[in-house]
C-alpha cells in the first residue's frame, strides 16, 4: 500500500524517533547519567551556553521563548489559512511534521538541560540521610529554625535592598567559598539577569527560573529583598545540573548558611521555615498555633509583607500554572509533583537532628 509520504520525510522521522528512544532509554539509568551527563556533557553545554548569554544585558532565553511563541504562532495561522487547499496526502505528513517537532523539543530539552532529571539524588552525593521524622521531632526543627531566626533578624542591613549585579556577584562569592568545600558547588561562567517582565512573572507567581535555551538564571526582582538571595542560589544550582526543585532548595540552602553575609543566612533559614511550618499545620496543628506566637513580631512582619505582596499580583492564574508545573515534575522524575518541594524538611532534619538531639 502506497503511503505517498515522501521517501526523506519517512527517513528524516525515523532517525528523530530513534533519537529520542535512546535518549529516553538512557534516561533509564541514573548512574550512566550521573557519569556521562550530569558530570560530562552538561558542565561543557552549559558553560557554553552561559558564556553566550552573559554577553547580552538583557534575558536572552526570554527572548528566544518569545521567537519560538510567534513562530508557532504564524504556522498556526498559515496552516488554517490554506487547510481547504490541502490534499489528502497532507492529513499524514501534517501530523508526522508535528510530531518530529515535538520529538525535536524533546531532545533538545533533554540535551540542553531535562536529563538532569534522570540522574541520583544529590543527597548521596552530599551524604545526607533521607530519614524520616517523627512529629515531635518535626516541632523540635520548627523551633530551631525560628530561634535562628528571631537572633538573624536584628542583624540584617537597615534598608535592605539589591540590584541585579550585586546578587550575581555575592551569590557567585558564596558558591566559589562552597567550592572550597566540596566540589560538588563548582560554578563559572554565571549568567544570572532579571526577568523581562516582572509583572507577568509576579501575576504568574513565580520566585524565578532557569532556562534551558540560554544557560541564565532568571530572577524575579519584585520580590521582597529578604526573599531574593534565596531565589538566587536556588536558580544558580538549576544551572549547575540541579534539576529537582527540592535539591535545588537544598543547595540554596548549604550556601546560604556557611555565608559569611548575614542577609544570605536569613534568607535561606527564612525561606526553610515556611517549609517546615507548612509541613507542621498539617500534621499537629496545635504546635504550629504555639510556635507561631514564639516567632518574633519581625520575622512575622516579613512574612506579612511577602504575603501582602503575593496577594498584590497573584490570581487564578497561580493556580493554573501550578498544575502546570505539577505535570511537569511528575513528567520529569518527581513522582509528587509540586509536593516534592516538601522533600527539603527531611533533608534539614537530617542535618540538624545532631544538633537538635543535644538541645533536647
Amino acid at each position: 500500500m502506497q503511503t505517498n509520504i515522501p521517501r526523506k520525510l519517512l527517513i528524516k522521522s525515523a532517525i528523530i524517533f530513534g533519537i529520542a528512544l535512546f535518549i529516553f532509554l538512557f534516561g533509564l539509568f541514573p548512574q550512566l547519567v550521573l557519569t556521562v551527563y550530569s558530570k560530562g556533557v552538561y558542565p561543557i553545554i552549559s558553560s557554553i551556553l552561559r558564556w553566550i548569554s552573559s554577553i547580552f544585558p538583557f534575558a536572552l532565553g526570554d527572548i528566544l521563548y518569545g521567537l519560538l511563541i510567534i513562530f508557532a504562532l504564524i504556522q498556526l495561522f498559515l496552516f488554517f489559512k490554506r487547510r481547504k487547499s490541502l490534499i489528502k496526502t497532507h492529513r499524514l505528513i501534517i501530523p508526522l511534521k508535528l510530531f518530529n517537532l515535538v520529538l525535536i523539543l524533546y531532545i533538545s530539552f533533554k540535551l540542553l538541560w531535562g536529563l538532569n532529571y534522570s540522574r541520583p539524588s544529590i543527597t548521596q552525593q552530599l551524604n545526607i540521610s533521607d530519614e524520616k521524622y517523627s512529629v515531635k521531632e518535626l516541632v523540635l526543627l520548627g523551633n530551631y529554625f525560628i530561634d535562628k531566626l528571631n537572633t538573624l533578624q536584628p542583624q540584617l542591613s537597615p534598608k535592605l535592598s539589591y540590584d541585579i549585579n550585586q546578587l550575581r556577584e555575592k551569590a557567585v562569592v558564596e558558591y566559589h567559598s562552597m567550592e572550597k568545600k566540596n566540589p560538588f558547588f563548582k560554578y563559572n561562567a554565571p549568567s544570572v539577569k532579571p526577568v523581562l517582565n516582572d509583572w507577568m512573572v509576579s501575576k504568574i507567581g513565580i520566585e524565578g527560573y532557569y532556562n534551558p535555551l540560554s544557560g541564565e538564571a532568571n530572577v524575579n526582582m519584585k520580590l521582597p529583598a529578604w526573599v531574593l538571595p534565596f531565589v538566587v542560589c536556588h536558580e544558580i544550582s538549576h544551572q549547575m545540573g540541579v534539576a529537582r526543585e527540592d535539591e535545588a532548595n537544598l543547595v540554596a540552602y548549604l550556601v546560604g548558611i556557611n555565608s559569611s553575609d548575614i542577609n544570605f543566612q536569613y534568607s535561606v533559614n527564612y525561606n526553610m521555615l515556611r517549609y517546615i511550618l507548612f509541613e507542621i499545620r498539617i500534621k499537629s496543628p496545635e504546635d504550629y498555633l504555639r510556635m507561631r506566637d514564639k516567632i518574633a513580631p519581625e520575622v512575622l512582619a516579613n512574612f506579612k509583607a511577602e504575603n501582602e505582596f503575593w496577594a498584590k499580583y497573584n490570581g487564578q492564574m497561580s493556580n493554573y500554572m501550578g498544575v502546570a508545573f505539577d505535570k511537569f515534575l511528575k513528567l520529569n522524575n518527581q513522582k509528587r509533583g509540586i509536593k516534592s518541594y516538601q522533600n527539603i524538611v527531611i533533608w534539614l532534619w537530617n542535618i540538624h537532628k545532631g544538633q537538635l538531639a543535644v538541645v533536647n
